[in-house]
């Protein structure tokens, strides 16, 4: 506690050598005041001594009258932060995020899974719509492709409305020939296409698990469980998990490659359709072509955590490899959301090896701010990253998961939600840990990787590694 300078050392200032302010302790009040460094004149000392107790006396008493009647809330905290070894107490309850307002969508699309026909929903408008095949263009499906998740637009064609069987009447819109874009203005209600013809759309596969049936707490995971899992190694040993995008493109932590960054691009390779690590062999995984961190990263703090590599040949896809879809377009999962969290890293915090086998563990997503709270991350989260775990600990994700996936399922297909960032320790309580925020990132991952439909190589210039 600082006490504001007494009337006698303002008199004294002039010849005082230094501040007038300084720090006492309780039962320090009656020490001479000398030896704060005020030189006085003698013949009045004693007058001044007394003048001295009766405002001592009289601010203590203001203070002790203060001290009573503020808040509770107002007074300091005694107890020492988390950083000195003392664990706050948090609540779930007691921090919970407040319920961002929802603006109504305009505009929605759908995909039917047996004939892949596109459907458009409107504002004000009771039914899906079938798309007429008029006006449409490739680009805006790449534009409705990105906008549910999927990396790419596969296939496009128009089908006879001859072909199709309808359950009662339907109805259709058309594109808009002056306008362009998604929103509801381009859309035209009509109930008939002029064409003949309505729009059928196909997207890059992912967020499947055709074989679905140690992360500190977690448990080993079956082969084919999560198949977009990757394992990205420097020469023969595993130094982050990774997310399978497209065949040529696997999405991890650019704090992973920035820690090698003067290692030789031909060292690196991913391994997919892994289990166990001991069955891999160096020179079986895929080589890396490019390494393009996100422009922004930041070493310090770990914002935009976020990596692209690509891959000099495409992965095969089957019941183990596979993509995992991304966030849809605004889409947010709120926070207790049961997601999953998988990798080769530590299942013990206090032993320092990887895992042989593949493991996962599920973990409630938490709101921002509760972790951003004092009791656990104080401001420490940015926009671009989330929260997930237990305030216990229980189950966490540990050194070697780093870049791993944190996947919430969606209906029938899993999106990646985040990618295992940075923590404090290892399912430490009031520690969760921090993941990187994928659905702040579907801009700059859509421009990077955009590929013709014939899959070519990909037509980004990014800064690489």
């Amino acid at each position: 506690m600082l006490e504001e300078p007494s009337q006698m050392e303002a008199q004294c200032t002039e010849q005082s050598p230094g501040p007038g302010t300084f720090g006492a302790k309780p039962g320090d009040q009656q020490q001479p005041i000398s030896q704060a460094g005020c030189l006085c004149s003698g013949r009045r000392g004693w007058t001044v001594l007394g003048a001295v107790g009766l405002l001592v006396g009289a601010g203590v008493g203001s203070w002790l009258l203060v001290l009573h009647l503020q808040p509770a809330a107002s007074q300091p905290i005694s107890e020492p932060l988390q950083e000195e070894g003392t664990t706050a107490k948090c609540s779930e309850t007691s921090s919970q995020e407040a319920p961002l307002p929802v603006l109504p969508k305009t505009v929605s699309f759908r995909i039917s899974s047996e004939d892949f026909l596109l459907e458009v929903w409107l504002r004000d408008r009771p039914d899906w719509l079938l798309v007429c095949h008029e006006g449409w263009i490739p680009a805006l499906g790449v534009q409705i492709c990105w906008s549910l998740g999927h990396l790419r637009l596969t296939h496009h064609k128009g089908v006879n409305l001859s072909d199709i069987k309808f359950n009662g009447s339907r109805e259709f819109a058309q594109l808009s020939p002056r306008l362009e874009g998604l929103l509801e203005e381009v859309w035209l209600p009509r109930d008939n296409c002029t064409s003949g013809r309505v729009v059928s759309l196909k997207c890059s596969e992912c967020g499947t698990r055709p074989l679905a049936s140690r992360i500190v707490g977690g448990q080993a995971a079956a082969p084919g469980r999560w198949p977009w899992q990757a394992s990205v190694t420097l020469g023969s040993r595993h130094t982050c998990g990774g997310s399978v995008l497209a065949p040529h493109w696997v999405v991890t932590a650019a704090h992973c490659m920035r820690s090698f960054r003067l290692s030789r691009l031909s060292s690196w390779r991913v391994h997919t359709g892994l289990v166990s690590h001991s069955a891999a062999r160096p020179q079986q995984g895929a080589m890396v072509e490019r390494i393009i961190l996100h422009p922004f990263y930041s070493a310090q703090n770990h914002d935009y955590d976020v990596a692209l590599l690509r891959l000099r040949t495409p992965l095969n896809f089957s019941d183990t490899v596979g993509a995992v879809c991304l966030p849809a377009e605004e889409q947010r999962f709120p926070s207790g959301s049961q997601c999953w969290v998988s990798g080769w890293g530590h299942t013990d915090p206090s032993h320092a090896h990887n895992s042989d086998t593949l493991q996962d563990a599920v973990v409630p997503l938490l709101s921002s701010q509760l972790c951003n709270s004092s009791c656990m991350y104080s401001g420490a989260l940015t926009p671009r990253m989330l929260c997930a775990g237990y305030l216990h600990g229980r189950a966490d994700a540990c050194q070697g998961d780093s870049g791993g996936p944190l996947v919430c399922p969606d209906g029938h297909m899993w999106r990646l939600v985040g990618l295992v960032s940075w923590g404090r320790g290892c399912a430490e309580p009031n520690h969760p840990g921090v993941y990187a925020n994928m659905a702040e990132f579907l801009d700059w991952i859509h421009d990077t990787v955009q590929s013709p439909l014939d899959g070519g190589a990909a037509a980004a210039l990014m800064p690489t590694v």
